[in-house]
């Protein structure tokens, strides 16, 4: 008999992509979401200088997913203790790294401002987040290509199983810089020009995020070919894709499917379930 995989609760999301509003993708705010420039409107002002765009929209998106009223965080929360940050981007930080390298080869070392060193770390998103929120869990950053999304899903779900966390935030992002847009159109199978854009998961056991909405995700599981997103996208989102879909499909509140990839990098899929009075998820 074949175990069925054990489905975690999604206790909440967010989609944070420049100019669109929940009327042109679900999830997203009530009026259009902020550019990176601007997100001392969600986030205040305190803590964004030196900051990558990349981070900023990472930064808004779950401040939003946390459900925390705009500006800085009034107090502790109570359940950033022990809790993960899993971050998806290929491209988030290379304007950075790129910038960095050239001036340390054309003027050396001394040059480089002390606001952007820190931005050339691969795992400068992740550990943005878990320093203004608290979160003390494991933290790691996943550049896997097109499939990033659902593998930091993935990764995030194997942490909370597995005991090392009781809860996740799941966050894919990618920019849009000139850089990162002429390294994106390098890829084999760019369905677009690469867009901007954040989301932002709140995974974990039943009761282990305050709240409940109802909504599960399965286990990610790799596939033989695309699977329709959710709904109409304004670009490529690349890394980010898979966990901006499930976000999606989670405000949507429909069962469904989500897919990620592209031919270069292989396909990955997880399932959304909607419990309600009528139907019981397997647990």
């Amino acid at each position: 008999m074949t175990a069925v995989p054990r489905t975690l609760d999604l206790a909440g999301w967010s989609v944070h992509v420049p100019g669109l509003s929940a009327a042109d993708l679900p999830g997203s705010p009530g009026s259009p979401a902020c550019p990176p420039e601007d997100a001392k409107e969600v986030l205040g002002r305190k803590g964004l200088l030196g900051k990558e765009p990349a981070t900023r929209l990472a930064l808004c998106a779950v401040h939003r997913a946390l459900g925390l009223p705009p500006g800085p965080l009034p107090a502790p929360l109570p359940y950033a203790p022990g809790t993960a940050v899993v971050v998806a981007s290929n491209l988030g930080n290379v304007e950075t790294v790129c910038s960095v390298l050239t001036d340390v080869r054309g003027r050396g070392g001394s040059v480089v401002s002390p606001l952007d060193a820190p931005n050339a770390s691969s795992n400068v998103i992740a550990s943005t987040l878990a320093i203004r929120y608290g979160f003390t869990g494991p933290n790691l950053a996943v550049c896997s290509g097109a499939t990033a999304g659902l593998d930091a899903l993935s990764l995030a779900r194997r942490l909370i199983l597995a005991g090392r966390a009781p809860r996740a935030v799941v966050v894919g992002v990618e920019p849009a810089d000139p850089v990162a847009g002429r390294l994106a159109a390098l890829r084999e199978e760019g369905p677009a020009p690469l867009a901007a854009g954040a989301g932002c998961l709140l995974l974990g056991e039943p009761g282990a995020w305050p709240g409940g909405t109802g909504v599960r995700l399965g286990a990610v599981r790799r596939t033989t070919g695309p699977q329709a997103p959710p709904g109409p996208e304004p670009g490529d989102f690349y890394g980010a894709a898979g966990v901006i879909r499930a976000a999606v499909a989670a405000a949507r509140g429909e069962a469904c499917t989500i897919g990620c990839g592209d031919a270069e990098d292989g396909w990955a899929a997880v399932d959304l379930t909607v419990a309600d009075e009528a139907t019981e998820v397997p647990a």
